[in-house]
């Protein structure tokens, strides 16, 4: 067990992460990045990246998170192999956090990049097809389905948005619903049912994920909620939208957060009520939830926490020398 002591902790990596110690870094704050269980975030279970600014061509989510940390390190970032168990907000700055492995780090700042998690069904193929027609976010990977059958899971505003923003790029979206009514709001649903490509099928939930013989997505198998009737629906692509759950447990009761769990910060800012503590990327986003955006957010709370040291000089344990 060891001390690790460093001018802005942050914890989660993803692109909110690594642009904070980028940015962290270059600032000579000497950046300690605690990776948690899934190093590089949920772009490690994207395959095609198409919307991330400066790549002409399609890259690999798992590979944009690579370069990521290799930029973040080769401008002096500490990746620890690590996950945090617990933290002390209350008598800060200094920020203390233990790690699983026992490990104490200390941080004249936080930026907390925990990231947010889709929803799953949990069904046999869901996992198996992810990458090859079973998506979570039809904001990355509609694209790729222009002028093919999509379908989306949910009913509450997350799968009627989902199926809206569809529709530019295919013209057979079907929503399917457990239930006779959705959960939306009510402007949400008046657009869904106006819409001619959007097509509802009530009291229906996914059992499984089938393949076809080239691997990829091929069909549903339907379940009848209320009779019990099995029925299949062919599709190309389909995009669980049953909702996000931030990687917040850490802090709760720690800081302000939303109905859903996500932190609250000052609008406009990475800031949370605390001093010296940041949030960024999806752990505060329930909105955008894109790689762009929480680098941005990133940036910003490396940022807004240099300047925060800046501002507020106060006597800490010296940083620990690079291993």
């Amino acid at each position: 067990m060891a001390t690790h002591h460093t001018r802005m902790l942050i914890i989660g990596s993803g692109p909110a992460g690594y642009s904070a110690a980028i940015y962290a870094a270059r600032a000579m704050l000497a950046p300690i990045v605690v990776q948690g269980l899934q190093p590089g975030g949920q772009l490690t279970i994207t395959t095609d990246v198409e919307n991330y600014p400066g790549f002409r061509d399609v890259v690999q989510g798992p590979w944009l998170m690579e370069e990521m940390q290799a930029q973040a390190e080769h401008v002096g970032t500490r990746m620890m192999w690590d996950t945090i168990v617990s933290v002390d907000l209350e008598n800060g700055p200094p920020f203390r956090a233990i790690g699983d492995s026992g490990d104490e780090y200390i941080g004249d700042t936080l930026v907390i990049c925990t990231g947010a998690q889709a929803k799953w069904l949990g069904v046999p193929g869901e996992l198996e097809l992810g990458g090859k027609g079973v998506s979570a976010c039809a904001t990355c990977d509609g694209f790729f389905y222009r002028g093919k059958k999509v379908a989306v899971i949910g009913g509450g505003n997350t799968a009627v948005e989902e199926a809206l923003y569809l529709t530019n790029h295919s013209d057979d979206v079907t929503l399917i619903h457990r239930r006779d009514t959705l959960r939306s709001e009510k402007i949400l649903e008046e657009r869904l049912m106006k819409n001619p490509k959007i097509s509802v099928l009530w009291n229906k939930a996914v059992e499984s994920f089938a393949a076809g013989e080239n691997g990829a997505l091929h069909h549903l198998m339907l379940k009848d909620t209320q009779s019990g009737e099995a029925s299949t629906l062919e599709v190309d692509g389909a995009f669980v939208a049953i909702g996000h759950a931030p990687a917040t447990e850490l802090f709760k009761g720690k800081l302000p957060m939303d109905a859903s769990g996500y932190l609250l910060t000052e609008p406009g800012t990475p800031k949370t009520v605390i001093p010296g503590v940041f949030a960024a990327g999806d752990v505060t986003d329930h909105v955008y939830r894109q790689a762009v955006t929480a680098a941005g957010m990133g940036c910003m709370a490396a940022l807004d926490g240099e300047r925060y040291l800046a501002a507020n000089p106060h006597d800490v344990a010296q940083v620990e020398a690079a291993e």
